[in-house]
């Protein structure tokens, strides 16, 4: 699925999620979208003599949906015309970094090299110096940058928070979570193209130096030379050997010598002698240790964006879109749900309301696979040990947890890490309220306590980056589970 198709998806997600009461969108319009959408998806498979896909269907429909509320609600229109801060940024701070670097070396005298020119030496030590955390990031590797915020990439991959006025609640809602949702669906497509922009900006930026250092060259008369306090000619003259080793290597330009440095000290007469040669040093330093390797970051991380652009990573399996998979019988077929009970013990009621919240969620074939429940307190990967990823891409992995339990990060928190590690796939997580609400007849405040309960569950799962899905196993036709972010109440509809 391409990327601009998987943001008008999520888009629609996110609205029929928040959506519970068929506000925005009623039941015919949901029905007239997904047949017009199977309409015009099988015309366009049979043009192009292609398979009737699923992806195909869900970007119809998405059309189909986005139009219909652009039409009904102006405000939403503008909403759907704003642009991410990112394609601006891409262009604008590239410009930047040229001018930038253009203006930077005219901090020193213009009339004069100097051979520790200290804008010059240090582009070149930071850019080293981002190389070096560039390969010990790629040696441990992390799940989230550790340089941008979750809100500056929500900025850039959403735009700006602030939603047009006068748009329906339900709605508003939606685009609140639809923010979330993309932000964290792009979060590595954004990445990339960020690493690209910056790539490109410090090599523009060295670029700028190097164009001032000639562009001044052809107008004035440099005088090449050095000074400092601390520092002999035989110490700058090893800096120097150092420094530009590889400008020597590569291009036909002259050494130097300990008396060629000491000759240039500026405690002496000011010489032109030599000047350019100092420029063709420092310019070719520049394009080696800077211009280039920056270029070639660039480019890969532009390589990595376009794969993600024409395959954006989006789950299929997901419930929301296994029902609307059946409306064009691209169904992924029969599922195996693995559930790990945590401290939770399930009695027969519950293993049956278990089997057809399981049922609802991915379909009538979809087989419950009970592991057996997960001691309370004890370490996570002795645990998991056995626990390995079954045959097939479509089995899912659920981690029931007792939604009366206080989520605590040294216990669940670390055996949702471990099954990540562990499972490739990733995990979901159950929590039923069924103990909960059991003691409602009998106790005040329970309503209020199972609100605070689920929110708190909610947030803690939002912290592990996982999806956690409210559930009563005593009573499975309370809530339906045919949306991505948890679930909304059957009586809604």
């Amino acid at each position: 699925m391409k990327e601009q198709v998987a943001r008008r998806v999520t888009l629609v997600r996110s609205i029929e999620t928040a959506d519970i009461k068929h506000e925005v969108l009623s039941d015919d319009d949901r029905m007239y979208a997904s047949r017009s959408a199977r309409e015009l998806a099988q015309w366009s498979a049979a043009d192009s003599k292609s398979a009737l896909t699923l992806d195909h269907f869900l970007e119809q429909r998405s059309d189909q949906i986005l139009k219909r509320l652009a039409e009904r609600t102006p405000a939403f229109r503008s909403f759907l015309n704003r642009r991410p801060l990112l394609p601006m940024l891409s262009a604008l701070l590239p410009l930047l970094a040229l001018i930038a670097g253009a203006a930077i070396d005219h901090i020193a005298d213009p009339h004069r090299v100097d051979l520790l020119s200290a804008p010059l030496l240090l582009i070149i030590v930071w850019n080293l110096l981002v190389y070096v955390i560039l390969l010990a990031w790629l040696l441990v590797p992390s799940k989230r940058t550790g340089w941008v915020s979750p809100e500056l990439m929500r900025r850039l991959s959403v735009g700006k928070s602030r939603l047009p006025r006068k748009l329906p609640a339900p709605l508003a809602a939606a685009l609140g979570e639809y923010a979330v949702d993309w932000t964290q669906l792009s979060w590595k497509l954004t990445h990339a193209r960020l690493s690209r922009t910056v790539h490109l900006a410090a090599a523009a930026f060295a670029l700028g130096a190097v164009i001032s250092l000639y562009a001044r060259g052809l107008l004035t008369e440099y005088a090449a030379g050095w000074e400092s306090t601390f520092l002999d000619a035989n110490q700058v003259h090893s800096l120097l050997s150092w420094l530009f080793a590889p400008a020597l290597l590569l291009f036909p330009i002259d050494g130097f010598s300990v008396a060629d440095v000491q000759a240039l000290r500026f405690v002496q007469e000011p010489s032109s002698a030599g000047g350019a040669r100092w420029v063709h040093l420092y310019a070719a330093t520049l394009l080696l240790l800077v211009i280039l390797p920056r270029v070639i970051l660039a480019l890969f991380a532009g390589w990595r964006a376009a794969r993600l652009a024409r395959r954006f990573p989006i789950d299929l399996q997901q419930p929301y879109f296994r029902n609307l998979a059946d409306h064009v019988g691209a169904g992924p077929g029969p599922m195996t749900l693995r559930v790990l009970p945590y401290s939770f013990t399930l009695d027969e009621s519950r293993d049956r309301g278990l089997s057809e919240i399981a049922a609802n969620m991915f379909g009538a074939q979809t087989r419950v696979m009970l592991r057996p429940s997960l001691p309370y307190g004890e370490d996570p990967k002795s645990l998991l040990q056995d626990l390995r990823p079954e045959t097939g891409d479509a089995t899912v992995t659920a981690v029931l947890f007792n939604l009366a339990a206080t989520p605590e990060q040294e216990n669940h928190g670390a055996l949702l890490a471990a099954i990540a590690q562990q499972l490739p796939g990733g995990v979901t997580v159950l929590a039923d309220e069924s103990s909960m609400t059991e003691r409602a007849s009998t106790q005040t405040g329970t309503d209020v306590r199972l609100v605070e309960r689920i929110a708190l569950w909610r947030q803690f799962c939002t912290h592990y980056q996982v999806q956690v899905t409210i559930v009563n196993l005593l009573q499975p036709g309370k809530y339906r589970a045919d949306t991505q972010g948890g679930v909304a109440a059957a009586g809604a509809r």
